[in-house]
């Protein structure tokens, strides 16, 4: 089985790395998971993972008749496997996003859980390749009018490929009451259901200052918890591999919005 997930948000400062890496360890704890950094002009995923000085990245797998493999750019930290991407401006430069397809590809006859860390924004190709590619779409919202909007542009984008919701999680939230108003719109115009609210939290903060996930750097904070029951709610859905590999390999490369 394998289903691979997006996690976007439309725009930066969500806390979109923070609750990739979250969800993925609490569903570590009953699926073979794999992380991917799929930004690849803006990685930060290394930073929260104590990965920052590894030599073999995503990018490197992305360069043209590289001899890298796949196994060489995966670490094995927190539960999970996770694949990074580097910060080098030159290996940016290099890299050809559309090489991502062939990496989920062959990723997706390894594991049964992949979650695309995406790029804030959907200005390029690289942008939206990781939201064509996922089965479904996991959009961080802080509790905001813009936020929402910027949420529903992912979605709109994502149903025009075929990929479908898993949920939206509401992300820095410090003011419950404010939030009623949006989740009645979220519950409108949304496709999935709203997996959770998850507080504005100094230990995310401390956790990201010690280049942990936060359910490593304190596992039993009630913001950790917070995002187990987010990830209870995400149904997994069991595809054949083989099935998925061949949807990806014949996955229209798309064109920026």
């Amino acid at each position: 089985m394998v289903e691979v997930f997006a996690v976007a948000s439309g725009k930066g400062g969500t806390g979109k790395t923070t609750s990739t890496l979250a969800l993925g360890m609490a569903l570590a704890e009953d699926y073979d998971v794999t992380v991917v950094d799929a930004d690849t002009g803006m990685a930060n995923l290394l930073f929260h993972t104590g990965l920052a000085d590894v030599d073999v990245t995503l990018h490197d797998l992305l360069i043209e008749k590289s001899d890298v493999g796949l196994e060489e750019a995966i670490y094995d930290k927190f539960g999970m496997h996770v694949l990074p991407c580097g910060t080098n401006l030159d290996g940016f430069k290099e890299a050809n996003p559309e090489l991502l397809q062939s990496v989920i590809v062959e990723l997706s006859e390894q594991t049964d859980v992949i979650l695309l860390d995406a790029p804030a924004t959907l200005g390029s190709k690289s942008a939206v390749l990781p939201i064509v590619l996922a089965d479904r779409t996991i959009t961080v919202l802080q509790p905001t009018v813009p936020s929402l909007s910027d949420g529903l542009k992912v979605q709109e984008y994502a149903s025009a490929y075929g990929t479908g919701n898993a949920g939206v999680l509401f992300n820095r939230v410090t003011d419950q009451e404010s939030v009623t108003e949006i989740q009645e719109q979220t519950e409108r115009y949304f496709d999935g259901p709203i997996l959770g609210m998850i507080p504005e939290s100094e230990t995310i903060a401390a956790a990201r200052e010690a280049g942990k996930p936060l359910l490593a750097y304190a596992p039993d904070a009630p913001v950790s918890n917070q995002y187990r029951k987010a990830a209870e709610k995400i149904e997994i859905q069991d595809r054949e591999a083989a099935a998925v590999a061949d949807r990806f390999r014949s996955a229209v490369i798309p064109e920026p919005p």
